[in-house]
């Protein structure tokens, strides 16, 4: 009997402490007055007299508010509005500094639960965050989930399937005389998850790291990318791996051991392309290429020379070399390739910008075929941030000594498990029963700054 894929959770408990999300002062020489003052003022009611302002506990030690238990604080303000003159919550500063600019230190905190406990993190209050903004924040998904209640991939209903295909399809197929396929066949793989493991940046290679990516993608069926050189130092094999080979390191090939399904180069070089055509010729060639000027036409001449898949890279921040946002320029190489009749001839994986989970089905909405994740990997490790990252060349990233194999896998396969969900519950509400439909489904997704031009345009002073 077929089985679902399924990817196996299991509880991987932070081995580096967190900082909490706020801090709780508590004016002592006021709070010892307090008390004063209530054993006085009640004498035998002494439930009144250890009630503590907290349903979370913050408050219960036999101490109560001289020792507050910080990291059970949700930020409910009910103690200090309560008591405003013995109590102020504020956040946490080391909490905030725990990311950067852009992946924030509650987006890192978040990305943190998952891996930890591979469930979709929910909380009672509701959602407390914007309903619009820059970047991701500004597209919104269609999720009119009652009139269509049947299609629940999560609860098993009905079977979602989150497998996609990297490679190129030719426009149409010819045959012969006698019936059989004589020009071009597709040339494609499948994996189980529209999500691939991006190499990680150089100032936190490390052995433990690149044996922790190669085996989270063999478990959950994806692929993991990773440089031909530090494949050949490690002596790592497997389909999974997809080599990242250079011009300069083109000859390193020969050493690696295995026959890859697709080989990605960093840069374009003519001979290089031939020299992986000729030594791997069922393997797939990826492109690496930025969002830069001209890059959906550098697409177009690529994929006449027979490149099929193409990884579009932005920064750590989301953003191409002219400053646009990954989300508008995966849109802008959709839409080219769409108007250049040449969409299904090619696969677009894409990375840089996406980490958190609804990023990846809006990503995918925008046209990629597949995202490739690298920040996210390395919060989900407890990988510190030095002040902003945004490139991966810079050293802004601090190493987790603590860092075991079994543990960094189960806590990457828990984070793949939880955004697997998550894209699950955005599929159904769309009515959508796989995400290869979902590529490109732009008409199931509404766009700030569109909407408003719409609403307000013709308002004199707008824009």
């Amino acid at each position: 009997m077929p089985k679902k894929f399924h990817i196996e959770t299991k509880l991987a408990p932070d081995i580096l402490r967190r900082p909490n999300r706020f801090r709780v002062d508590v004016r002592k020489h006021r709070l010892v007055v307090h008390y004063f003052t209530e054993f006085f003022r009640y004498r035998t009611r002494f439930r009144v007299i250890v009630h503590r302002p907290c349903i979370f506990t913050v408050y219960d030690r036999l101490v109560g508010g001289m020792a507050p238990r910080e990291e059970l604080c949700v930020g409910c303000l009910r103690c200090t509005t309560q008591n405003p003159e013995l109590i102020e919550i504020r956040r946490n500063p080391k909490f905030m500094a725990m990311g950067d600019s852009y992946f924030r230190g509650d987006m890192v905190d978040t990305v943190n639960t998952e891996a930890q406990t591979g469930a979709i993190p929910v909380k009672g209050a509701g959602y407390k965050g914007r309903f619009g903004g820059e970047g991701w924040d500004g597209m919104w998904t269609d999720m009119s989930e009652i009139v269509r209640p049947t299609r629940d991939g999560i609860h098993g209903r009905e079977y979602i399937s989150t497998m996609v295909d990297i490679g190129g399809k030719p426009p149409f197929l010819t045959f012969d005389e006698h019936g059989r396929v004589s020009g071009a066949l597709p040339k494609t793989i499948s994996i189980s998850l529209p999500i691939l493991l991006d190499a990680p940046p150089p100032s936190v290679m490390s052995e433990t790291i690149a044996r922790i990516f190669a085996e989270t993608a063999r478990q959950c069926e994806t692929l993991c990318l990773l440089p031909v050189g530090d494949i050949i130092r490690y002596r790592m094999r497997g389909e999974h791996i997809i080599p990242v080979v250079s011009p300069e390191n083109a000859g390193l090939l020969d050493n690696i051991g295995y026959t890859p399904v697709m080989v990605e180069l960093s840069d374009w070089d003519a001979e290089l392309y031939q020299i992986v055509q000729s030594k791997f010729p069922s393997a797939l060639v990826c492109q690496r290429m930025s969002f830069g000027d001209g890059f959906v036409q550098k697409i177009i001449q690529l994929k006449d020379k027979g490149v099929s898949v193409f990884h579009l890279a932005a920064d750590f921040h989301g953003r191409g070399e002219n400053g646009g946002f990954v989300a508008d320029l995966v849109r802008e190489a959709h839409e080219g390739l769409i108007d250049a009749g040449c969409r299904n001839e090619v696969a677009l994986l894409g990375s840089g910008g996406i980490v958190m989970a609804e990023h990846v089905p809006k990503a995918i909405i925008c046209g990629l075929d597949a995202v490739a994740l690298d920040t996210a990997l390395l919060a989900a490790l407890q990988v510190g941030f030095k002040g902003e990252c945004s490139a991966a060349s810079e050293p802004c990233f601090t190493s987790n000594k603590k860092l075991t194999f079994d543990w960094g896998v189960q806590r990457l396969k828990n984070l793949l498990a939880a955004w697997r969900n998550q894209m699950l519950e955005i599929a159904g509400a769309m009515g959508i029963r796989e995400v290869r439909r979902m590529r490109g489904e732009m008409g199931r997704a509404m766009f700030q700054k569109e909407l408003e031009k719409e609403a307000f345009g013709d308002i004199k002073g707008y824009g």
